[in-house]
Protein backbone atom coordinates (compact mmCIF):
# COMPACT_ATOMS: atom_id res chain seq x y z
CA UNK A 1 0.00 0.00 0.00
CA UNK A 2 1.31 3.46 -0.91
CA UNK A 3 2.47 5.61 1.98
CA UNK A 4 -0.06 8.18 3.08
CA UNK A 5 0.78 11.75 4.05
CA UNK A 6 -0.07 11.01 7.68
CA UNK A 7 1.95 7.80 8.09
CA UNK A 8 5.08 9.54 9.36
CA UNK A 9 3.08 11.14 12.17
CA UNK A 10 1.62 7.87 13.50
CA UNK A 11 3.22 5.53 16.03
CA UNK A 12 3.17 1.78 15.46
CA UNK A 13 0.59 1.61 18.26
CA UNK A 14 -1.66 4.06 16.38
CA UNK A 15 -1.44 2.02 13.19
CA UNK A 16 -2.24 -1.19 15.05
CA UNK A 17 -5.25 0.38 16.78
CA UNK A 18 -6.74 1.65 13.50
CA UNK A 19 -6.21 -1.70 11.82
CA UNK A 20 -7.61 -3.84 14.64
CA UNK A 21 -10.58 -1.55 15.32
CA UNK A 22 -11.59 -1.56 11.65
CA UNK A 23 -11.20 2.15 10.96
CA UNK A 24 -10.34 3.47 7.51
CA UNK A 25 -12.49 1.11 5.45
CA UNK A 26 -13.16 2.45 1.97
CA UNK A 27 -16.77 3.62 1.74
CA UNK A 28 -18.79 3.54 -1.46
CA UNK A 29 -18.96 6.62 -3.66
CA UNK A 30 -22.27 8.41 -3.75
CA UNK A 31 -24.36 8.46 -6.90
CA UNK A 32 -24.78 12.21 -7.34
CA UNK A 33 -21.72 14.25 -6.31
CA UNK A 34 -20.96 17.95 -6.14
CA UNK A 35 -17.49 19.46 -6.06
CA UNK A 36 -17.06 21.67 -2.99
CA UNK A 37 -14.20 24.19 -2.87
CA UNK A 38 -13.83 25.58 0.63
CA UNK A 39 -12.42 29.08 1.22
CA UNK A 40 -9.73 29.18 -1.47
CA UNK A 41 -9.55 32.95 -1.26
CA UNK A 42 -6.73 35.46 -0.90
CA UNK A 43 -6.99 35.49 2.89
CA UNK A 44 -5.86 31.85 2.89
CA UNK A 45 -3.44 31.87 -0.05
CA UNK A 46 -1.98 35.35 -0.10
CA UNK A 47 -1.60 37.13 -3.41
CA UNK A 48 1.16 34.85 -4.73
CA UNK A 49 3.10 31.70 -3.87
CA UNK A 50 5.25 33.18 -1.13
CA UNK A 51 6.81 31.25 1.76
CA UNK A 52 4.26 31.12 4.54
CA UNK A 53 6.24 33.15 7.06
CA UNK A 54 6.46 35.97 4.51
CA UNK A 55 2.86 35.66 3.38
CA UNK A 56 1.38 35.85 6.88
CA UNK A 57 2.98 39.23 7.44
CA UNK A 58 0.24 40.60 5.19
CA UNK A 59 -2.38 37.86 5.35
CA UNK A 60 -2.48 36.40 8.85
CA UNK A 61 -4.51 33.34 7.74
CA UNK A 62 -2.33 32.53 4.74
CA UNK A 63 -1.17 28.97 4.12
CA UNK A 64 1.59 30.22 1.83
CA UNK A 65 3.01 28.06 -0.94
CA UNK A 66 0.90 25.04 0.01
CA UNK A 67 -2.21 26.92 -1.06
CA UNK A 68 -0.83 27.71 -4.49
CA UNK A 69 0.41 24.14 -4.93
CA UNK A 70 -3.22 22.98 -4.75
CA UNK A 71 -4.47 25.39 -7.43
CA UNK A 72 -3.57 23.19 -10.47
CA UNK A 73 -5.36 20.26 -8.82
CA UNK A 74 -8.46 22.38 -8.28
CA UNK A 75 -8.34 23.71 -11.84
CA UNK A 76 -8.39 20.17 -13.22
CA UNK A 77 -11.26 19.06 -11.00
CA UNK A 78 -13.29 22.18 -11.77
CA UNK A 79 -12.81 21.79 -15.52
CA UNK A 80 -13.87 18.14 -15.39
CA UNK A 81 -16.96 18.85 -13.31
CA UNK A 82 -18.05 21.73 -15.52
CA UNK A 83 -17.60 19.56 -18.61
CA UNK A 84 -19.76 16.84 -17.02
CA UNK A 85 -22.27 19.43 -15.66
CA UNK A 86 -21.53 18.24 -12.12
CA UNK A 87 -22.29 21.04 -9.63
CA UNK A 88 -19.34 23.18 -8.55
CA UNK A 89 -19.93 24.94 -5.23
CA UNK A 90 -17.61 27.41 -3.53
CA UNK A 91 -17.61 28.72 0.01
CA UNK A 92 -15.96 31.90 1.19
CA UNK A 93 -16.15 34.09 4.25
CA UNK A 94 -18.12 37.22 4.87
CA UNK A 95 -17.51 39.97 7.39
CA UNK A 96 -19.27 43.26 8.10
CA UNK A 97 -17.11 46.33 7.41
CA UNK A 98 -17.05 47.07 11.15
CA UNK A 99 -16.04 43.48 11.96
CA UNK A 100 -18.81 43.03 14.53
CA UNK A 101 -19.90 39.61 13.24
CA UNK A 102 -16.38 38.23 13.73
CA UNK A 103 -17.72 36.91 17.02
CA UNK A 104 -15.79 33.89 18.27
CA UNK A 105 -13.15 34.26 15.56
CA UNK A 106 -11.78 37.11 17.67
CA UNK A 107 -11.27 35.02 20.81
CA UNK A 108 -8.24 32.94 19.85
CA UNK A 109 -6.16 35.10 17.52
CA UNK A 110 -4.26 38.19 18.60
CA UNK A 111 -4.47 39.62 15.07
CA UNK A 112 -8.18 38.90 14.69
CA UNK A 113 -9.23 42.55 14.67
CA UNK A 114 -7.01 43.47 11.73
CA UNK A 115 -8.88 45.01 8.82
CA UNK A 116 -9.99 42.36 6.29
CA UNK A 117 -8.46 44.36 3.42
CA UNK A 118 -4.85 45.28 2.75
CA UNK A 119 -4.67 49.05 2.46
CA UNK A 120 -1.98 49.07 -0.23
CA UNK A 121 -3.98 46.92 -2.66
CA UNK A 122 -7.56 47.22 -1.46
CA UNK A 123 -7.95 43.50 -2.13
CA UNK A 124 -10.68 41.81 -0.11
CA UNK A 125 -9.36 38.59 1.40
CA UNK A 126 -12.72 36.86 0.88
CA UNK A 127 -12.43 37.12 -2.90
CA UNK A 128 -11.92 33.67 -4.41
CA UNK A 129 -8.54 33.28 -6.13
CA UNK A 130 -8.79 34.37 -9.76
CA UNK A 131 -7.15 31.22 -11.10
CA UNK A 132 -10.19 29.20 -9.94
CA UNK A 133 -12.85 31.91 -9.89
CA UNK A 134 -16.50 30.83 -10.07
CA UNK A 135 -18.23 30.61 -13.42
CA UNK A 136 -21.78 31.80 -14.07
CA UNK A 137 -23.33 28.35 -13.47
CA UNK A 138 -21.39 27.69 -10.26
CA UNK A 139 -22.76 28.37 -6.78
CA UNK A 140 -21.14 30.51 -4.10
CA UNK A 141 -22.02 30.12 -0.42
CA UNK A 142 -20.96 32.83 2.04
CA UNK A 143 -20.36 31.77 5.62
CA UNK A 144 -19.32 33.22 8.97
CA UNK A 145 -18.16 30.06 10.74
CA UNK A 146 -15.93 27.07 9.87
CA UNK A 147 -18.52 24.68 8.48
CA UNK A 148 -19.92 25.36 5.03
CA UNK A 149 -23.29 24.21 6.39
CA UNK A 150 -23.56 26.34 9.53
CA UNK A 151 -26.01 29.20 8.96
CA UNK A 152 -25.88 28.85 5.16
CA UNK A 153 -28.07 27.51 2.34
CA UNK A 154 -25.59 24.78 1.34
CA UNK A 155 -27.79 21.88 2.45
CA UNK A 156 -30.79 23.32 0.60
CA UNK A 157 -28.69 23.66 -2.58
CA UNK A 158 -27.65 20.01 -2.30
CA UNK A 159 -31.28 19.01 -1.81
CA UNK A 160 -32.38 21.05 -4.84
CA UNK A 161 -29.66 19.45 -6.97
CA UNK A 162 -30.36 15.97 -5.61
CA UNK A 163 -26.76 15.52 -4.44
CA UNK A 164 -25.99 12.68 -2.06
CA UNK A 165 -22.23 13.19 -1.89
CA UNK A 166 -19.45 15.77 -1.90
CA UNK A 167 -15.95 15.87 -3.33
CA UNK A 168 -14.29 18.18 -0.82
CA UNK A 169 -11.29 20.42 -1.45
CA UNK A 170 -9.89 23.64 -0.01
CA UNK A 171 -8.71 24.98 3.29
CA UNK A 172 -7.91 24.69 6.05
CA UNK A 173 -7.81 20.92 6.35
CA UNK A 174 -7.96 21.06 10.14
CA UNK A 175 -10.56 23.83 10.29
CA UNK A 176 -13.20 24.59 7.69
CA UNK A 177 -12.65 21.41 5.65
CA UNK A 178 -12.94 19.15 8.68
CA UNK A 179 -15.92 21.07 10.11
CA UNK A 180 -17.77 20.81 6.80
CA UNK A 181 -17.00 17.09 6.42
CA UNK A 182 -18.24 16.35 9.93
CA UNK A 183 -21.48 18.22 9.32
CA UNK A 184 -21.95 16.39 6.01
CA UNK A 185 -21.27 13.06 7.74
CA UNK A 186 -23.85 13.94 10.39
CA UNK A 187 -26.42 14.46 7.61
CA UNK A 188 -25.49 11.16 5.92
CA UNK A 189 -23.87 12.90 2.96
CA UNK A 190 -20.94 10.86 1.63
CA UNK A 191 -17.64 12.71 1.37
CA UNK A 192 -14.46 12.19 -0.58
CA UNK A 193 -11.66 14.53 0.51
CA UNK A 194 -9.02 15.24 -2.12
CA UNK A 195 -5.69 14.82 -0.35
CA UNK A 196 -3.65 17.07 -2.65
CA UNK A 197 -6.58 19.45 -3.18
CA UNK A 198 -6.61 20.50 0.49
CA UNK A 199 -4.08 22.54 2.43
CA UNK A 200 -3.34 23.99 5.85
CA UNK A 201 -0.87 26.36 7.46
CA UNK A 202 0.32 23.54 9.73
CA UNK A 203 1.81 20.47 8.07
CA UNK A 204 1.12 18.28 11.09
CA UNK A 205 -2.49 19.47 11.40
CA UNK A 206 -3.02 18.85 7.68
CA UNK A 207 -1.75 15.29 7.86
CA UNK A 208 -3.39 14.23 11.11
CA UNK A 209 -6.78 15.67 10.20
CA UNK A 210 -6.70 13.88 6.86
CA UNK A 211 -5.87 10.71 8.80
CA UNK A 212 -8.75 11.20 11.21
CA UNK A 213 -11.27 12.02 8.48
CA UNK A 214 -10.19 8.97 6.48
CA UNK A 215 -10.48 6.78 9.57
CA UNK A 216 -14.02 7.78 10.46
CA UNK A 217 -15.85 10.28 8.27
CA UNK A 218 -14.74 10.28 4.62
CA UNK A 219 -12.63 8.66 1.95
CA UNK A 220 -9.39 10.58 1.57
CA UNK A 221 -8.07 10.06 -1.96
CA UNK A 222 -5.37 11.47 -4.20
CA UNK A 223 -6.64 13.63 -7.05
CA UNK A 224 -5.64 11.01 -9.64
CA UNK A 225 -8.26 8.62 -8.22
CA UNK A 226 -10.88 11.36 -8.12
CA UNK A 227 -10.12 12.43 -11.69
CA UNK A 228 -10.66 8.86 -12.89
CA UNK A 229 -14.00 8.71 -11.08
CA UNK A 230 -15.10 11.99 -12.68
CA UNK A 231 -13.96 10.93 -16.14
CA UNK A 232 -16.12 7.83 -15.88
CA UNK A 233 -19.12 9.69 -14.46
CA UNK A 234 -22.08 9.91 -16.90
CA UNK A 235 -22.78 13.20 -18.62
CA UNK A 236 -25.72 15.48 -17.94
CA UNK A 237 -27.04 14.17 -14.62
CA UNK A 238 -27.80 17.58 -13.10
CA UNK A 239 -30.07 20.51 -13.87
CA UNK A 240 -27.69 23.36 -13.09
CA UNK A 241 -28.56 27.07 -12.92
CA UNK A 242 -28.61 28.69 -16.36
CA UNK A 243 -26.11 31.35 -15.32
CA UNK A 244 -28.04 33.98 -17.24
CA UNK A 245 -27.65 37.46 -15.81
CA UNK A 246 -25.06 36.43 -13.23
CA UNK A 247 -22.32 38.97 -12.61
CA UNK A 248 -19.20 37.02 -11.72
CA UNK A 249 -16.99 40.01 -10.89
CA UNK A 250 -16.86 40.62 -7.15
CA UNK A 251 -18.92 37.47 -6.62
CA UNK A 252 -22.35 39.02 -6.69
CA UNK A 253 -24.53 35.91 -6.84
Amino acid sequence: MAERVWDKFLTERDKAVFAQAGYGALAEWGKRPALLIIDVNYAFTGESAMPILESIKKWRNSCGEEGWAAIPVLQKLIALCRAKTIPVIYTTGTRRPDGWNGGSWLWKNSRGKEAPKIAATGLDGNVIVKEIEPGPRDLVVRKEKPSGFFGTNLSSYLQLLGCDSLIVTGTTTSGCVRATVLDAFSMNVRCTVVEDGCFDRSQASHAINLCDMHAKYANVMHSEEVVKYLQDYPQGQFDLPSGMGVKTENLWY
